[in-house]
């Protein structure tokens, strides 16, 4: 399946693409939301927001696996944040993740989670081959 990332000027900054286009879809994962409270081991990593983000990407990935997928299939996700002051972190762990081909993207500020210690949670579409 190709893909073309649309670059827009100021959305590379902030690591997302306006748009993803993809043609020749074989087979689309729509991913649930995915938070990041609790490590693989079992931590919790209340009040660590680059670690909860991380782990949310982690938990994205393991998700994934089972389909064939991984992070570089994503093409759309969609960020819930409780700070709006961590949105440029999540952007600059976001950046080391996707480099310069970003999953066009959306981020939303909520007052809160179910679970009162989740910090952020995504939820994405992911396109494989």
């Amino acid at each position: 399946m190709a893909r073309d990332f649309i670059k827009g000027d100021w959305q590379q900054g902030r690591a997302f693409s306006p748009a993803v286009v993809t043609t020749d879809t074989r087979k689309t994962i729509w991913l649930a939301g995915h938070g990041g409270l609790k490590s693989d081991d079992g931590t919790v990593l209340k009040g660590d927001f680059d670690a909860q983000c991380r782990q949310c990407f982690r938990n994205l990935e393991k998700t994934l696996a089972p389909a064939g997928g991984t992070l570089r299939d994503i093409v759309t996700m969609t960020v819930f944040l409780t700070d709006v002051r961590q949105t440029t972190r999540m952007t600059e762990i976001r950046t080391e993740i996707f480099g310069d081909d970003f999953p066009a993207s959306a981020a939303i500020t909520v007052t809160g989670f179910a679970v009162p210690e989740m910090l952020i949670e995504i939820q994405a579409v992911a396109v494989l081959d």
